[in-house]
């Protein structure tokens, strides 16, 4: 059943998706020709129409291999938007390409530019809806994909608490095979026996996937697991005992023909990603520094005014490659005691100034840190950067703390959006930045600064 609803789903998004690039096309043109000063029309739309024939055959084949129309269970939808973004750009020099092989010399390049726009705006919230829909739905049981654990030690044991607490991924397991029954928990998980028993169970057809989650000693049963679940034409999955070390998205070297798991991959290691976030870093801090001018005056006066001291205060702290740079604010506090390095702040720090509690709560403590965007020794969007003292103190106390620093530190972050600012767990921050490294977008930088503007900045927490 799950199979067959997976095909109509796929029909359905496909039908969708044309009907989307019919959508835009019409409205492409009729903003270009009826409400932006458009001119005289040579061609009409009728042509924009016949165009459509070769274009939504080959977007067809762009969303097909973008991924597009797979199944929605596994892929964030910030990467899916940012495919849609891709596949739409491909798109426009596609069409661009025809109309000179057709020789018509009159289609408007605008229209093709707004079909583009909107093609991936609809096609963006078409998503939207149908993850909203899907989550509906499995939530209250619906299209549940049916998983066999095959194996059973700490790793399957987490996947399983962590499918279950998120039910809108659509996941329900029918129990696990091991060696011996084992000590589950209070997890309500039937034990349907050893892995000599896989057979029998794939061939009833109640199971959509196989999670192959072997300890060590139990490798030498590996390949007869998987050459079983092939025959039964049933897709498997490994997840190893060693799952802790592996970053969330693991990419594979191969050398020699041999594959190498990168444990630690960063995408802002290669060449075009850094200086495509370097350029935006200097463009964005270079227009807040000017825009912002006023706002800085008005801080300042206000800082100056408020408590004796300073306007500005600095202080020491770790960047990218471990390497220490002086990091400005605006000073939230009374200049007595507030040289001390090594005091974590609380939210109720009773050095704060009445007007520095406003700064800290709407973040304009922060904007002074704008000219190091400018600079190079901080981005827009990272992990948080640590005072030495901390950093030195972490680094034994919190796994993989110290990875935090193969990027240059942010003003804003993926912790700091998802609430892990402030006087919180430095363990469930680290998460977040490790996160962050490991899956860095342009879109996703994005995301977080928007994010930090209509959530963080109204935020009550604060940070520190």
């Amino acid at each position: 059943m799950l199979k067959e609803n997976q095909r109509i789903f796929n029909v359905t998004m496909v039908v969708l998706d044309a009907c989307i690039c019919l959508i835009s096309m019409v409205l492409a043109f009729v903003i270009r020709f009826n409400v932006l000063d458009g001119g005289h029309d040579r061609i009409g739309i009728v042509y924009y129409l016949r165009l459509m024939v070769l274009v939504i055959p080959f977007y067809f084949l762009l969303y097909q291999y973008f991924g597009l129309h797979d199944s929605f269970r596994s892929k964030a939808l910030v990467s899916e938007i940012g495919k849609i973004v891709q596949a739409n750009m491909v798109g426009s020099i596609f069409i661009f390409v025809l109309v000179f092989f057709l020789k018509e010399v009159n289609v408007s390049r605008m229209v093709v530019v707004l079909f583009a726009g909107m093609n991936t705006l609809f096609g963006s919230i078409e998503r939207v809806a149908i993850r909203k829909i899907l989550r509906r739905l499995r939530e209250k049981g619906y299209n549940l994909k049916q998983l066999l654990i095959v194996g059973w030690n700490q790793a399957s044991g987490d996947f399983y608490d962590k499918i279950m607490l998120n039910r809108s991924l659509g996941y329900d397991v029918c129990g696990y095979l091991s060696g011996q029954p084992e000590n589950v928990g209070k997890r309500n998980l039937p034990y349907r026996g050893t892995f000599q028993d896989l057979s029998n169970l794939l061939e009833n057809k109640e199971i959509d996937e196989v999670v192959i989650s072997l300890d060590y000693d139990e490798f030498p049963e590996l390949e007869e697991i998987i050459d079983t679940c092939e025959r039964e034409g049933v897709k498997s999955s490994l997840l190893p005992f060693y799952t802790k070390f592996l970053p969330t998205r693991p990419y594979i070297d191969v050398v020699e023909g041999m594959p190498l798991i990168n444990l630690r991959r960063v995408p802002l290691d290669n060449l075009v990603n850094g200086f495509l976030k370097r350029s935006f870093d200097f463009v964005a801090s270079l227009l807040g520094l000017v825009f912002l001018s006023p706002v800085f005056l008005g801080v300042a006066i206000g800082v100056k005014c408020s408590s004796p001291g300073p306007v500005i205060y600095r202080q020491t702290r770790i960047g990218r490659r471990k390497r220490e740079f002086t990091m400005y604010k605006f000073r939230s506090m009374s200049t007595e005691n507030n040289a001390d390095m090594t005091t974590w702040g609380t939210r109720n720090d009773g050095r704060r100034t009445g007007f520095g509690a406003f700064l800290r709560k709407y973040r304009l403590a922060e904007l002074p840190q704008l000219g190091k965007g400018l600079k190079g020794d901080i981005s827009l969007v990272g992990p948080r950067p640590e005072r030495p003292y901390f950093v030195e103190k972490f680094r034994e106390e919190i796994p993989l703390y110290m990875m935090k620093h193969l990027v240059r530190p942010g003003i804003t972050g993926w912790a700091q959006v998802n609430g892990w600012r402030g006087d919180t767990s430095i363990e469930e921050r680290i998460k977040c930045d490790i996160y962050y490294i490991e899956n860095w977008t342009f879109l996703l930088d994005i995301k977080i600064l928007f994010l930090t503007i209509f959530k963080g900045i109204v935020n009550k927490s604060e940070d520190l």
